[in-house]
């Protein structure tokens, strides 16, 4: 997409954007209702651009694994093509599962990182001036390598949002507004190689049904190497 040389360039002071507070509220009742039930969020401390939560639902006897969902960055209006908006709108908001034992409290990078990548692709749209959607790849760094010592993941694509009942999800507030969702999926290199030469459709024919929806393993098979 071009974009490692302005998101790892300085970044500029932007203007903050913000849901309304009838916003927020239209927000959170589509979440609990399309994704579950939330008891905790992740409050950000310091906000430059957007104020970016992110909220934790718990895992659940049917999906017994961590969600984590921004809440702020579809106040943004992205720079998208005509194209696109004519049936996606300019907003999005991002998601990444885990599994029911990760320490997403802790502070070590091995297990913050999904937060922490989360929340930065989040902001990539603000950052680079550009716009994120369903089958987008990014890499974590402008060198190319992994995300953590912890795992040889480097990488993410962008995949729709699914609900509860897997169905593809999106939000038009009562302001108007077109609030998509979309799902981190990690990569390693080869895999995003593999994406890049021959198309979103042929790299998720590799992707077993039981690996669906991407539940993040830094150590999982790579579909690229069996």
């Amino acid at each position: 997409m071009g974009l490692l040389k302005n998101l790892f360039s300085k970044k500029e002071s932007y203007p903050m954007y913000l849901y309304s507070e009838k916003e927020l509220n239209e927000y959170e009742e589509h979440v609990t209702k399309h994704f579950g039930e939330f008891k905790e969020v992740f409050h950000e401390m310091v906000s430059p651009d957007v104020h970016l939560d992110v909220i934790i639902i718990e895992p659940t006897e049917d999906e017994p694994y961590y969600k984590l969902i921004t809440e702020g960055a579809g106040a943004y209006r992205q720079n998208a093509p005509k194209e696109y908006v004519d049936s996606k709108g300019h907003y999005a908001e991002y998601m990444i599962f885990l599994p029911a034992d990760w320490n997403i409290k802790s502070n070590e990078m091995s297990y913050y990182w999904p937060i922490g990548e989360l929340k930065k692709i989040a902001r990539l749209p603000i950052d680079c001036n550009t716009w994120l959607g369903a089958g987008h790849t990014i890499h974590s760094n402008a060198d190319m390598e992994q995300i953590d010592e912890s795992t040889k993941l480097n990488s993410f694509m962008l995949l729709c949002g699914l609900d509860k009942d897997a169905k593809q999800c999106e939000l038009r507030l009562k302001s108007g507004k077109l609030i998509n969702f979309y799902l981190l999926m990690p990569l390693y290199q080869e895999e995003l190689d593999y994406k890049l030469n021959n198309g979103y459709e042929a790299f998720m024919n590799l992707v077993p049904d039981e690996d669906l929806p991407p539940i993040v393993n830094p150590n999982r098979a790579n579909y690229v190497k069996k």
